[in-house]
């Protein structure tokens, strides 16, 4: 062998070597090896975590109040796990496909925010169907915290930066970067000794800090005001829509200068003397329940109904209970209705129905799928001579237009006469076109909204993202002290009468669910499914009132 070819085979030899003892890292192109953000799960905690010392709590009665057993069975614990929500989301990427990355990030904001923030803090964007099925064992860490819901981690950990301003809404919060020591900041209403912050810290990784603000309607308000953007046909953003604005409309009510917060109403407080933590807890003059009750006693029991498809682990009596404290606040602090003195003249009977919002906010807020509407019935005996709102078994409401067609509406009437007039306080939204429509990031403003004011609501300087559309908004008989309709029918015979009003609310009315049937997709399918099954039972009876009266005949 010639020296040169010697000293070629030795060089050869080397560089072979070099490239086996150099890290696999540094064999790959430059580009490849820049550090990508890898996924910060130390951000938030699952709620398995707080169970051990915020369960088994009892009031002063003997009632048991533990935070871990009443959250775990509300919305807000199993907002990732809601069908109705996973189906909406879904039409919405089919509706949009270009902008599917944007609206399962926008989505995942509120139901899925830990899995949200952890990825936008790694420089990415929040997913959704990444993280379903919920049932089923959990493929990663970060699906776990997805399938959690709004744990408790996030909302103790949402900084005062910006509540209650626009930049904080649809879930814009802040959140406190991490201290030098590793450990995170957990906000609560009340001081904390040295002692049991020790505790909390060693056991959690996070350290407990007295704060006003999550006592404080605007901690409520960065999820609860949502303001979507609407797409055209190719993606691009033809307007906006001001979806759900509860915090906006609480603002504009006698409840706000009042000083009645979201969270007097949402998470009723217990009299102490009570614990906060069954481990080493202070006794404290009050706690703030974390049932979290609102107007979705229909979802409730259908999660409860399917919880293994859905992966629900509250235990079914735990579920009960929420939907019956769901339908209590319904029932008991939420409307009235009152009858005026009828009016007989002839064949012709005429009343009036008022109905009173109790809340601090438009009944019904929030997503606008809800509704609430007037069934009113006059009978002769058993017999109905007139009748108008009838909910039939599908969920539908008789005499509806929109639930029959869905291009059509039922509008806001001053004076019904006829059985096919119902009143229904309710939000229409409309496309660019001006078609009523039940896709969210379709919709640019809204064709009608007449729900129901609450007190101190003053409707002709409210702005227009909470104003009243339709005909309502020149009804003087509709305002903050609620609605009056005038009833006005003909009738047979000579009595006696009675009149049977009450009034109803559907969580999901039956367009808003049926609009998902065309959708060929597991989420809309499972959950029209779901709401068949359950139609019977979609509308609860918030109040009722009655007269009776006997005529008087000619010879009387």
């Amino acid at each position: 062998m010639t020296p040169t070819r010697h000293l070629f085979l030795l060089a050869c030899t080397l560089w072979a070597v070099t490239l086996l003892t150099v890290s696999p890292s540094a064999r790959e192109p430059r580009h490849a090896r820049e550090k990508v953000p890898q996924p910060d799960l130390s951000l938030f905690s699952h709620s398995e975590n707080c169970l051990a010392c915020h369960n088994t709590l009892l009031s002063a009665a003997g009632e048991d109040v533990s935070i871990g057993a009443t959250w775990r069975s509300t919305m807000m614990a199993n907002s990732a796990r809601d069908p109705y929500w996973q189906a909406g989301v879904r039409r919405e990427t089919i509706d949009h496909p270009t902008r599917s990355a944007d609206i399962q990030n926008e989505c995942a904001a509120c139901h899925m925010p830990m899995a949200q923030k952890i990825a936008h803090a790694a420089g990415g964007k929040g997913e959704v169907f990444a993280h379903l099925p919920i049932a089923g064992p959990h493929t990663s860490a970060l699906q776990r915290l997805a399938s959690d819901g709004i744990s408790w981690t996030v909302c103790h950990q949402i900084a005062p930066d910006k509540l209650g301003t626009r930049d904080s809404f649809n879930a814009n919060f802040s959140l406190l970067p991490t201290r030098g020591d590793g450990t995170r900041l957990i906000f609560g209403p009340s001081p904390v000794d040295t002692g049991r912050q020790s505790i909390m810290r060693s056991v959690t990784g996070f350290v407990q800090s007295e704060a006003i603000h999550i006592k404080q309607s605007e901690l409520c308000a960065s999820c609860h005001t949502l303001i979507t953007e609407a797409y055209g046909p190719n993606g691009e953003v033809i307007g906006s829509l001001p979806e759900q604005m509860n915090y906006p409309e609480w603002q504009h009510s006698a409840f706000s200068t009042e000083a009645r917060s979201c969270q007097s109403c949402h998470m009723p407080a217990v009299v102490g003397p009570i614990r906060v933590s069954s481990v080493l807890g202070d006794t404290r003059d009050q706690l703030s329940q974390h049932v979290f009750v609102g107007g979705n006693a229909f979802m409730v029991r259908m999660l409860n109904r399917y919880r293994n498809e859905l992966g629900v682990r509250a235990l079914p009596a735990e579920l009960e209970a929420t939907a019956r404290a769901t339908t209590r606040q319904l029932q008991d602090d939420t409307a009235t209705l009152s009858l005026s003195p009828v009016e007989i003249n002839g064949t012709h009977l005429a009343f009036d129905v008022e109905v009173r919002n109790l809340t601090g906010h438009k009944f019904p807020t929030g997503y606008p799928s809800r509704r609430a509407w007037l069934h009113v019935a006059v009978r002769s005996g058993d017999a109905i001579v007139f009748e108008s709102g009838a909910v039939e078994p599908t969920g539908a409401i008789r005499g509806n237009d929109s639930d029959v067609d869905p291009q059509r509406y039922e509008p806001h009437y001053e004076r019904i006469t006829q059985p096919d007039q119902v009143q229904i306080y309710e939000p229409i939204l409309g496309d660019s076109r001006g078609t009523p429509t039940t896709g969210l990031l379709t919709a640019t403003h809204y064709l009608k909204d007449n729900r129901l004011l609450p007190r101190g609501f003053e409707k002709s300087t409210a702005p227009a993202e909470i104003a009243v559309y339709g005909a309502a908004a020149d009804n003087a008989d509709f305002a903050a002290s609620g609605d009056r309709v005038r009833y006005a029918v003909d009738v047979a015979g000579d009595g006696p009468y009675s009149i049977e009003v009450e009034l109803r609310y559907q969580s999901i009315g039956f367009r808003w669910a049926h609009n998902l049937e065309s959708y060929d997709a597991a989420e809309p399918t499972r959950f029209v499914t779901y709401y068949r099954s359950m139609s019977s039972t979609s509308s609860i009876v918030v109040a009722t009132t009655h007269a009776q009266l006997v005529r008087r005949t000619a010879t009387d």
